[in-house]
């Protein structure tokens, strides 16, 4: 991973909020690019990203710019992720488990996967 793609945080994480619960639940490791990162499992793959430093998900097709979390409901294409060998998994909707293998996917990544 390059140093320039990650920004090094203490704790991100919203600890206490006077409304929602943030409970977190069981830790677990997942890879990203290689990389040993933790997160808690159910919780948003992006959102695991996220807590973690990781601010680049993809960059553009056409002009190769960064694309960070965004919309964070599924409706955009930003978040984007090749997930343990499948393409254009949409990473702010898709919970995280242990073990999963998370990596920045070329392109539009293998269309010929999911049919």
């Amino acid at each position: 991973m390059d140093v320039s793609e990650v920004i090094i945080v203490s704790e991100i994480r919203i600890g206490d909020h006077p409304i929602l619960d943030f409970s977190g639940g069981k830790e677990v490791t997942f890879t990203f690019e290689g990389e040993e990162l933790t997160g808690y499992e159910g919780e948003p793959i992006a959102a695991a990203l996220h807590a973690a430093g990781v601010r680049i998900l993809r960059y553009s097709n056409e002009l190769g710019r960064p694309r960070g979390f965004f919309c964070a409901i599924g409706n955009c294409s930003e978040c984007m992720m090749r997930v343990d060998g499948e393409s254009n998994v949409r990473t702010c909707i898709e919970p995280l488990r242990e073990g999963m293998h998370v990596e920045r996917q070329e392109g539009k990544g293998d269309l010929s996967a999911r049919m």
